[in-house]
């Protein structure tokens, strides 16, 4: 039989581990996320755009979500290692971005994963289809094949005077095919004509360049990819040394001297990556989480870098822009 004095102790120490155990139940609850992708985590906008939608979804970092991120180099960069440490830590969701979705997409079979990728996932192999994409992955594209035709008006429209424009791509970049088939469809009907040019690694980006030197392009237009982003200096350097005005889809290519961006947000796609992520965590099935396409376009005009070329552009197109660097 238990003393009063033994059973005021006993009580005691029930009533001292009661709020460690609802403790550990807390910490347990907290949902664990995955962030992968090739970069450096100082000033990664995309990053900071997926934990602004989070928050936005009322998500307080390490309190209600714990994101666990990881940054490889570059594509051979331990990056099965990396995925097998999210993996390990019980992580509920991976969200990957970029050219290691791919990657990831070979790797990961259960686990859910939710994707911002630059090309056609399903041409990719990464979903069955955009309505229904099956299996573990969904997410969001940044691929539009109509807005093509349209930078080419938007070139036509803001530099008249060219009649001859180069493309340069990536062969490798699900959905290039189609691109440049919407590309040359939009010069076809302004009578302008093509020349182009590919380039599959780093080593085949100035061989590219030169054979754009060769054809005498007067103007070129970049299919935009990471491949295109990780060498998107020498590029626009290379047309501001040919004085040819240079436009691609992404707005962080014309912040780096490009002449004109036109394209989806990128960083409001970020944003929405979160509401998948939600989603997720809440028990929706990511196989029957529709693949979101772009919606929301930017045209983005670095005037400064056209008039370094010595070319104005016209009034009536800067008021369309949402953007002017001047």
């Amino acid at each position: 039989m238990i003393g009063r004095r033994e059973f005021i102790t006993l009580l005691g120490g029930a009533a001292a581990a009661w709020p460690l155990a609802a403790g550990a139940q807390q910490a347990a609850r907290v949902p664990r996320i995955g962030w992968i992708t090739i970069g450096r985590p100082a000033g990664s906008e995309f990053f900071d755009a997926f934990r602004q939608g989070l928050r936005q979804l009322g998500y307080v970092e390490g309190q209600s979500i714990i994101i666990e991120p990881r940054w490889p180099a570059d594509i051979g960069d331990r990056v099965p290692d990396l995925l097998r440490e999210l993996l390990a830590l019980n992580v509920q969701v991976i969200v990957a971005q970029g050219a290691i979705v791919p990657v990831v997409r070979r790797a990961i079979d259960s686990t859910p994963v939710v994707f911002g990728y630059s090309g056609d996932p399903v041409e990719a192999g990464l979903v069955n289809s955009f309505s229904r994409p099956g299996g573990n992955f969904t997410g969001a594209t940044f691929m539009s094949y109509e807005v093509n035709a349209k930078r080419v008006e938007l070139l036509r429209e803001a530099f008249p005077h060219v009649t001859r424009v180069a493309i340069l791509s990536n062969p490798l970049h699900a959905g290039a095919q189609r691109e440049l088939k919407e590309s040359e469809q939009g010069a076809d009907w302004l009578g302008l004509g093509l020349s182009f040019a590919q380039m599959q690694s780093a080593a085949e980006v100035q061989p590219a360049l030169e054979r754009i030197r060769a054809a005498g392009a007067e103007a070129m237009i970049v299919l935009p990819d990471g491949l295109v982003m990780q060498h998107r200096k020498q590029i626009i350097e290379f047309a501001a040394l040919q004085r040819i005005p240079v436009i691609s889809g992404w707005s962080e290519f014309a912040k780096s001297g490009g002449t004109m961006t036109y394209g989806p947000n990128l960083k409001a796609s970020f944003e929405r990556l979160a509401i998948y992520v939600d989603k997720i965590l809440k028990g929706a099935n990511p196989g029957e989480l529709a693949v979101e396409q772009p919606t929301k376009f930017e045209l983005v005009i670095n005037l400064k870098a056209a008039k370094a070329i010595g070319l104005d552009v016209p009034p009536m197109l800067l008021g369309r822009a949402d953007e002017v660097i001047e």
